[in-house]
């Protein structure tokens, strides 16, 4: 009997990992194609009717199946009901993986925020999925593009989640409108630290701090301070609650350097949850 079960937990497993691994465009072969970029989707088994989704923006030199075969965190976001999407960043000119094209004061290649718009509307389009209720989220480079994308179009996600990434100077003093988001930074980030730093004197990542407060500004919060910090597993978490309605603003801090810590996903798809 242990063995059938053990059997069965690899076939389980199997299925998991190949649904992920398979994940190109919904199990086609090669990417989901549009006229300035391609991405990878991944629907959840059994999935009826239009389903919400989460979009996830890889780091410097990463590329969208990377993301989607990181299978831990897409098949938690699977089997919680959502479709993961993973689009790719603009290859990089030494040929080593992509990046995002954001930084403020360079002449962009492609119009980062609306190629990621169009990800969506396609993928809703295609696959069935309910367009108002995504979720946008980047680790680093990716969590940077996160920030720009909500500074710039607050509306065309339902919410945003940038981990380890965040502005870059010139920071933006101010956004075009409130938002839903949950930053999610590590103390002890060397490679983007929390307080800033100069990668050349034409490239200096912006302090996070400073950009929390911006945040706090667009959406209208009346304390600086935020109004209730709680502990989730390795995350303090800070909530400012007297803002806007319709807005919520989170900044989350672990002990941790820069990754996408242990626990993050469940705490990212619970508090979109709660929408």
């Amino acid at each position: 009997m242990r063995r059938a079960a053990m059997r069965l937990t690899l076939s389980l497993t199997s299925v998991l990992v190949a649904t992920s691994a398979a994940a190109d465009c919904n199990g086609a072969a090669g990417p989901c194609n549009l006229p300035n970029g391609t991405y990878h989707i991944v629907l959840p088994e059994g999935a009826t009717g239009t389903v919400p989704a989460i979009i996830l923006l890889h780091g410097y030199g990463g590329e969208g199946l990377g993301t989607i075969r990181n299978k831990s965190m897409v098949n938690l976001m699977l089997g919680r009901g959502y479709a993961v999407i993973a689009p790719d960043g603009q290859p990089r000119e030494n040929g080593e993986g992509r990046s995002w094209d954001f930084h403020p004061d360079r002449p962009a290649t492609r119009d980062e925020t609306a190629f990621l718009i169009a990800v969506a509307d396609d993928a809703a389009a295609r696959f069935g999925l309910q367009r108002d209720a995504m979720l946008l989220a980047g680790f680093s480079i990716g969590g940077s593009m996160t920030s720009y994308v909500a500074c710039q179009a607050p509306e065309a996600f339902a919410a945003y989640a940038p981990v380890a990434g965040s502005f870059w100077l010139p920071q933006p003093t101010s956004c075009a409108g409130p938002v839903r988001l949950f930053h999610t930074h590590g103390k002890a980030d060397q490679t983007v630290p929390l307080l800033g730093r100069e990668i050349n004197p034409d490239f200096v990542q912006g302090n996070v701090f400073e950009a929390v407060e911006t945040w706090r500004l667009t959406n209208g919060c009346a304390s600086a301070e935020a109004d209730e910090t709680v502990q989730l597993g390795i995350y303090s978490v800070q909530h400012w609650t007297d803002c806007q309605p319709g807005t919520d603003l989170r900044f989350a801090l672990h002990d941790g350097g820069h990754s996408i810590p242990k626990g993050w996903a469940q705490m990212v798809v619970e508090w979109f949850e709660t929408r």
